[in-house]
């Protein structure tokens, strides 16, 4: 650029428009800004949201593990500095929080929060899960649908990120009160969403049930009939495989991740937290890999099986949970030979497995349950669930250099099949199981192969966590970039 711009002065006679000292001012200028990187401070950034949005953990948890790993590649494009990029893509695009009334069967009226939160459409409509938890509130909203921004992105298709939800839990509740409650709850959410602006999905608490209710809801207010819910039943606009699509995709991911080592699943004994959607889908994968599921757990505690957790055990516990709405301990009443262990217990202090796929909910994993892993064996770790390890494990993880994926990447095959589903509505066709499980299986390899692009590091370990935030980072950044300040 400096041989361009002085041959260009002796080129051209331009003594009349630019003086020799104007030249020097541009070289020097050259010199200055472009080629000095702009070095982001991750940690004033983090201050200034936890001092404008405090009482948020999890929100400044997300935004601190981004910020520190994509720094390194932030420097390298000081134009992103000019534009604040880094604050606009922290903080939400809008946030909706808005009171559900609704009628118990005792005739009671119930007063719950719905909440939903539109983080970033840069690359396409705002897309992600609606949860039903009593644990639920505007911090964990946030985090969530940072995450989804990332985790859309990785996924190739074009989708942004959003997270909803209520403190609403359907536990204990009868389906008449689920119904009501979900109509009240679309009430007010239908006017913010619609399939080019918002397309919600299920999460913790909202399966195919909730989903049809809240489905037929907007379909009466709005009068159209649009794919504006994923999640749907087969018989109204669903796509196969959407409710096994977290659980495969996480051990797709898993097995991308085992072949960088010239290893597999098959004969591996594997430790499984949740007994929900994603568990028990991840276990069923992990069944026709070869591999052997020995826990399975739910918010009270879990279940370890010495003898392995079989196709007949696996159909047992989604009986228990799907149809039934069990609990877990249930288990050893059918199968007296395993043991259950309450208190809320996590399985991670078991011994004996060489896989950790941690499939229940955020933070379950802490440093202490991680350095037992390391000790016990444990060769790799793929999260199922979002942001299921704390800071401190994934340090533990990472320092022994064993395998280990984030959410944002090992659980973004639920929603890359949602958007599959979105695909499939837009058409009006419904594709065989065979070719969503195939598009499903390069989504989760090609979203591995971009880790690796970008989370190799010198000694060869593949550093998981930065590149899913690098690769989905750039991507959202770029779109951002071109498309100006809005």
């Amino acid at each position: 650029m400096l041989d361009f711009l002085q041959e260009l002065w002796k080129k051209s006679n331009f003594a009349a428009e630019i003086t020799k000292r104007e030249l020097k001012l541009k070289i020097s200028t050259y010199k200055t800004t472009t080629l000095k990187p702009f070095d982001m401070d991750a940690k004033k950034v983090l201050e200034d949201l936890k001092r404008r949005f405090p009482n948020e953990p999890e929100y400044h948890q997300a935004v601190e593990e981004v910020l520190g790993t994509i720094e390194e590649e932030y420097n390298k494009h000081p134009e992103f500095d000019k534009v604040n990029l880094i604050e606009r893509l922290c903080i939400p695009d809008r946030v909706y929080q808005f009171r559900v009334t609704w009628m118990d069967d005792k005739g009671q009226i119930q007063t719950n929060m719905g909440y939903r939160i539109q983080h970033n459409n840069a690359i396409g409509p705002y897309k992600g899960g609606i949860r039903f938890h009593s644990s639920v509130n505007l911090g964990i909203l946030k985090f969530l649908a940072f995450e989804q921004t990332f985790k859309n992105s990785l996924t190739t298709l074009p989708m942004g990120g959003g997270k909803g939800g209520s403190d609403f839990s359907p536990r204990g509740k009868s389906n008449a009160e689920v119904m009501r409650f979900c109509q009240a709850f679309m009430l007010e959410l239908g006017r913010h969403i619609g399939p080019d602006i918002d397309v919600p999905a299920g999460d913790i608490g909202v399966g195919g049930r909730e989903v049809g209710y809240m489905f037929g809801m907007y379909k009466k207010l709005t009068r159209e009939y649009s794919g504006v819910l994923t999640g749907k039943g087969l018989e109204f606009g669903g796509s196969l495989i959407r409710p096994e699509a977290t659980g495969y995709g996480t051990v797709y991911f898993l097995r991308a991740m085992l072949k960088t080592k010239g290893d597999e699943v098959k004969g591996k004994k594997v430790l499984i937290s949740g007994a929900g959607n994603v568990a028990q889908y991840a276990a069923e994968k992990v069944l026709q890999l070869g591999g052997i599921p020995m826990t399975m757990s739910d918010s009270n505690g879990y279940i370890y099986d010495p003898d392995g957790i079989t196709r007949e055990k696996l159909d047992y516990i989604m009986e228990l949970k799907n149809v039934y709405r069990g609990r877990i301990k249930e288990y050893v009443d059918k199968y007296p030979t395993a043991k259950y262990v309450g208190d809320g217990a996590k399985p991670w202090f078991e011994k004996g497995a060489q896989i950790a796929l941690p499939c229940a909910t955020q933070n379950e994993l802490n440093e202490e349950a991680a350095k037992a892993l390391v000790a016990n064996g444990v060769i790799a770790v793929a999260e199922g669930a979002n942001m299921p390890s704390t800071p401190g494990a994934i340090r533990v993880f990472q320092e022994a250099k064993i395998l280990y994926s984030p959410g944002k990447a090992s659980n973004a095959g639920g929603v890359s099949v949602s958007g599959l589903e979105m695909s499939q509505n837009s058409e009006r066709l419904s594709w065989t199981s065979e070719e969503v499980d195939a598009k499903l299986l390069w989504i989760m390899e090609n979203i591995h192969e971009n880790c690796v692009k970008y989370g190799t590091e010198a000694d060869g370990y593949v550093n998981y966590v930065k590149g899913a935030n690098v690769a989905g980072f750039m991507k959202v950044a770029k779109a951002m970039m071109a498309q100006g300040i809005v």
